[in-house]
C-alpha cells in the first residue's frame, strides 16, 4: 500500500514538492501592515513564477506549479497570524513534504526594517506565528527567511505596531527588501539553501 502511495504521489508530481509559505492576516485591513511581509512576497512570487493562488484549502489560499523540473506550492494561511501552523502542517501533511523542503517567510521586529536574514533553523524569537509552526512540528529545524520591519518607538504596544502601515520613509527599503525576498526563494528551487544563505545574508 506505502508503494502504491508513493507511485501515486511520484504520477501526480508532488513527491518532493517544496513549501514556500508567507505568514499574515487575511483581509483587506491587514494587507499593507508591517506583519503581513509574508503574504507580500507569496504574491509576488505568484507572478514572477506564474503560479496563480487558486486553491483554497487546508484553512489557507495556496498553489502548485512547475518551475525549471520543480514541484512548488505558495501558500499563504488564513487562520490568522496565532495559527498558521494550523494551515501548513495539514497541507504538508497531505502531500507528504518534507521539513526539509519547507521555507516560511515572515516579519521580523529585531531587524531593522528592510534587513533580510536566512537560517535554516531556530527559535520562534516571541513571534507567534512561527510559535505555532514549531509547536505542529515538534521541533524547530525548518528553513526561513526574516524581514525586518524594526521595533515601535514612543512605547507604542508591539501588537497595534505590527498592524499598521509602514511610515513612508521605510517603504523603499521594504520594497527591496520584499523583492530580494523573492529572488532568494526562486533561487532555492534549485540551488542548495546554504549557498542562498551566504548570498542573500551578505
Amino acid at each position: 500500500m506505502l508503494n502504491k502511495i508513493k507511485q501515486l504521489l511520484k504520477k501526480e508530481g508532488y513527491e518532493d514538492m517544496k513549501v514556500i509559505a508567507g505568514l499574515g492576516n487575511p483581509g483587506n485591513k491587514y494587507e499593507e501592515t508591517r506583519h503581513n511581509v509574508g503574504f507580500k512576497v507569496i504574491d509576488q512570487l505568484s507572478d514572477s513564477l506564474s503560479i496563480p493562488l487558486n486553491k483554497q484549502k487546508f484553512n489557507g489560499l495556496f498553489g502548485i506549479g512547475e518551475v525549471n523540473g520543480h514541484k512548488i506550492c505558495l501558500l499563504k494561511p488564513l487562520t490568522y497570524m496565532n495559527r498558521s501552523g494550523d494551515s501548513i502542517i495539514p497541507l504538508m501533511n497531505y502531500y507528504k513534504v518534507k521539513q526539509d523542503d519547507l521555507l516560511v517567510i515572515y516579519d521580523d521586529l529585531d531587524l531593522a526594517p528592510g534587513k533580510l536574514r536566512l537560517r535554516e533553523k531556530g527559535s520562534a524569537g516571541g513571534h507567534n506565528g512561527m510559535k505555532s509552526i514549531i509547536q505542529h512540528l515538534g521541533n524547530q529545524d525548518f528553513k526561513r527567511i526574516r524581514i525586518g520591519i524594526g521595533r515601535p518607538e514612543h512605547g507604542e504596544p508591539v501588537h497595534e505596531y505590527v498592524l499598521k502601515s509602514f511610515r513612508p520613509d521605510q517603504k523603499q527599503a521594504i520594497e527591496e527588501s520584499l523583492q530580494r525576498s523573492a529572488e532568494a526563494c526562486e533561487n532555492w528551487i534549485d540551488t542548495p539553501f546554504l549557498q542562498v544563505m551566504n548570498r542573500y545574508n551578505g
